[in-house]
């Protein structure tokens, strides 16, 4: 008698079982993920060929197979109801920056007001993978072999798709709290906004802000004493223009007036546009038939897509024009 191999053994199992009370992707047509952070986590996985392994998991997604989605420093642990009785426990694995690393973003972030005020508003802007980047901490991974993908079902392919189904329910959760991104990187949303506070509290003093003061603007330095009078309580609001000007005599005003609208800290230039390669359409397709030239096809369009994507030389007015 023989034994029947994995995937054989995958075969015999039909259609997953229905569950209730699972984690629905909210998309139910279409692409997956609205906010440019989780689109850019999908673009990265897409662009390591596994765009089409994705799609395999992107109806369990929507059928709310995955029962658990939990993001810690370093570890996403799901579990995703399959066609066996048991549901199947899945880990992706990120390297999670120490703390050194942190407190070197941390000062980077905090030195600019810009990236204090979105974050502490709760937003990621744009800007922040270039900053992560230059720091040589990248917010994405660079390359699939830096995710440790597991999954206790009996198929072999990965990612599986009860591991596609986790990556988009992921995408989503990022979607609605972009600092799960980060808490997956090693620092929770908690940590640091506190650190942040601390950092633009310590530089506002070194500049002679009092402490108490030291808030982001548009953002509440926190409730005032009780036994403070209304006008007090008010007085401590003030933010931006009042906290500038508010003390100075009025000899001195339009001295202050001229560099007020100065940016404390050079404001970022805008983020590259992304470049994502001449071939990702091709990796992303199913290799073509072999009517239609099989994988010699798909080779001659590789270099013809590499050859149109170099930049060329630009050309004389002078001798175009003869």
């Amino acid at each position: 008698m023989t034994t029947p191999d994995r995937g054989s053994r995958f075969a015999e199992f039909g259609p997953p079982r229905r569950v209730e009370g699972g984690l629905k992707a909210r998309s139910t047509r279409g692409a997956i993920g609205r906010s440019w952070w989780s689109r850019r986590f999908l673009e990265v996985l897409e662009s390591f060929a596994l765009g089409t392994r994705l799609t395999r998991g992107r109806a369990y997604a929507r059928r709310g197979q995955v029962l658990r989605l939990d993001v810690a420093p370093g570890l996403v642990t799901a579990s995703v109801q399959g066609s066996r009785p048991k549901p199947y426990p899945v880990r992706i694995g990120l390297a999670a920056y120490p703390d050194e690393v942190w407190d070197r973003l941390e000062a980077d972030l905090a030195g600019q007001a810009f990236f204090s005020a979105r974050l502490l508003a709760g937003d990621l802007p744009s800007e922040l993978e270039e900053l992560f980047v230059e720091a040589e901490a990248p917010l994405f991974p660079a390359d699939v072999a830096e995710l440790e993908q597991h999954c206790g079902c009996p198929d072999f392919a990965v990612p599986c798709k009860h591991l596609a189904a986790t990556f988009y329910l992921l995408a989503e959760a990022f979607d609605a709290d972009p600092f799960r991104l980060l808490h997956w990187r090693g620092r929770s949303r908690a940590e640091l906004l506190d650190r942040l506070r601390t950092l633009r509290g310590v530089a506002a003093s070194a500049d002679g802000v009092p402490a108490e003061q030291a808030a982001v603007p548009g953002v509440p330095a926190g409730p005032a004493d009780a036994g403070d009078r209304p006008a007090a309580a008010a007085e401590r609001a003030v933010a931006g223009a009042g906290r500038v000007l508010g003390g100075l005599p009025a000899a001195e005003l339009a001295d202050e007036l001229d560099r007020f609208w100065l940016p404390p800290a050079p404001l970022p230039d805008r983020p590259p546009t992304l470049a994502t390669g001449p071939e990702l359409l091709l990796r992303q397709l199913a290799p073509p038939g072999a009517a239609i030239g099989g994988p010699g096809l798909v080779e001659r369009l590789r270099r013809a897509y590499r050859e149109f994507g170099r930049p060329r030389p630009a050309t004389d007015p002078d001798t175009s024009a003869r």
